[in-house]
């Protein structure tokens, strides 16, 4: 697979070409292209506000997670910029702003389609809430970097002399791979304790280690995020879910005692024993993250990542082991439940929570999909989440020691077969409809003709059914006349 970092259109065409590819033809190729040009723009758009500020006297720099990225070579998801200009002054120079966080400092510009956060330069004095500063004072460059959380994300970068400005050694420690809190770590958590969980994303989503203060003081004050709104938790922790080191950011939150905390219910899954036929890789915990170490990337979607997080919870409570095995019954259908409960504590969309718990609830019934009537089986093809619960499936069975795919093999057979013979097109192609049943038999709008739709619906799927006279002799025969 073409690994692409930092790379222009241009660049990305010339090797696309000189690799024999056809650059439109190639979906990946293409895909990844589109990406590179829209922050390609973005980038440039965020050169040009740098400029304007510049132009109208005011200091202007490329600010935290941006300037990491690009010493890293790994391309920015946005780009965040600190100024001297006041939020009055910013409101006056762009034409867009939107004053999302005025009284910190803090605008929104909407510039070519891109938003940008563009922040003042300003020291904070204290953090009552743990969360926003009781206030804020406009200030210089270096004093705005010394009140930032790490050494990587406290760097400024001028996009226009290509210089780096380091006032807290943040180059020195992404050389080192050191995640380390600017000044004294326990005071910086207890400003913001999201602190706890960033820290342990970036350690982990960064492949760095902790500086030994730093991890002293995540073991001391894990405790702190019992106090963070349930919003901020789910929006870490998706971030988390989302990378590819999605498991290890799982295992370090057990590891210095933030998961027993935020996610009880996962916790009590260790030492919780499996049939050791199926289950060689451990307890429940290591399953669920040994599901989630293997799921493949491009797969990962928020409402799959919390289902492959969630899909087995509700084991430790359905635990029974019999002189055969051990049985786990009923476990999906709890495990929806819970999952449904945690997702409303931790305030994630009611959208992305349905889809979670029908994914978990519905987990365990795909080993029942190869000997169910057409029309059932056509019935999971159709749903709109039928692919996201075969990978559900997969990440489960991977999840497992030894993995056995043979299942996930011969549904995915099924599937395509169905696609291939248009069925899925057919199933919502009816012979009749609710008005030609009223017109044929003088019936009335009611529960009637929709128990008849659903058995024409079957019937025509399992090719008992074949044409509309046909469907119309059948229904004349469960109507009785």
């Amino acid at each position: 697979m073409i690994q692409f970092v930092r790379m222009r259109w241009v660049d990305v065409t010339k090797i696309v070409r000189s690799s024999g590819l056809d650059v439109m033809n190639c979906v990946r190729v293409c895909n990844c292209c589109g990406f590179l040009l829209q922050s390609f723009h973005m980038e440039k758009t965020a050169i040009q506000i740098v400029k304007t500020l510049q132009n109208a006297g005011h200091m202007a720099y490329f600010a935290g997670g941006s300037v990491r990225d690009f010493l890293m070579e790994r391309e920015p998801v946005d780009y965040d910029i600190a100024t001297s200009a006041t939020p009055d002054e910013i409101e006056h120079l762009l034409e867009k702003t939107i004053p999302i966080g005025r009284q910190f400092g803090v605008m929104l510009a909407v510039v070519n389609g891109h938003h940008f956060e563009i922040a003042t330069f300003r020291s904070d004095s204290g953090y009552s809430d743990g969360r926003r500063p009781d206030a804020v004072t406009f200030t210089s460059a270096e004093e705005d970097a010394v009140r930032r959380d790490f050494t990587i994300n406290g760097l400024f970068y001028d996009p226009l002399t290509k210089k780096v400005l380091d006032f807290v050694d943040g180059q020195k420690d992404i050389q080192n791979k050191v995640i380390r809190f600017i000044g004294e770590p326990h005071e910086r958590i207890k400003e913001d304790h999201l602190r706890l969980l960033r820290a342990v994303r970036f350690k982990n989503n960064l492949e760095f280690q902790y500086d030994p203060a730093t991890e002293i003081a995540l073991e001391e004050l894990g405790g702190l995020v019992n106090d963070i709104s349930g919003e901020r938790l789910s929006d870490e922790l998706t971030k988390m879910l989302l990378d590819p080191h999605r498991a290890h950011s799982i295992r370090e939150l057990d590891k210095i005692g933030i998961l027993q905390h935020i996610l009880p219910e996962l916790t009590l899954c260790k030492n919780v024993k499996q049939p050791y036929q199926y289950h060689q890789e451990g307890d429940v915990f290591t399953h669920i993250l040994k599901s989630l170490h293997d799921m493949p990337n491009e797969w990962a979607s928020k409402a799959l990542v919390w289902a492959v997080f969630l899909h087995d919870i509700g084991k430790p409570m359905t635990f029974d082991q019999e002189s055969d095995r051990i049985h786990f019954d009923g476990h999906a259908e709890l495990s929806a439940k819970m999952a449904q409960k945690i997702c409303r504590r931790l305030k994630l969309p009611k959208s992305d929570t349905t889809k979670i718990t029908w994914l978990i609830g519905h987990h365990m019934t795909v080993g029942s999909i190869p000997d169910m009537r057409r029309a059932h089986q056509i019935g999971f093809f159709w749903h709109p989440w039928f692919p996201d619960l075969m990978h559900l499936h997969y990440c489960d069975e991977h999840g497992s020691l030894p993995i056995d795919l043979s299942l996930y093999k011969k549904i995915m057979t099924l599937y395509h077969d169905f696609t291939a013979m248009k069925l899925l097109e057919s199933h919502y192609t009816p012979l009749l409809t609710g008005d030609d049943l009223m017109k044929e038999f003088s019936l009335k709008p009611g529960s009637k003709i929709k128990k008849i739709l659903e058995a024409l619906r079957e019937a025509q799927i399992e090719h008992e059914v074949k044409t509309k006279s046909e469907a119309i002799a059948f229904a004349k025969k469960m109507i009785g006349t």
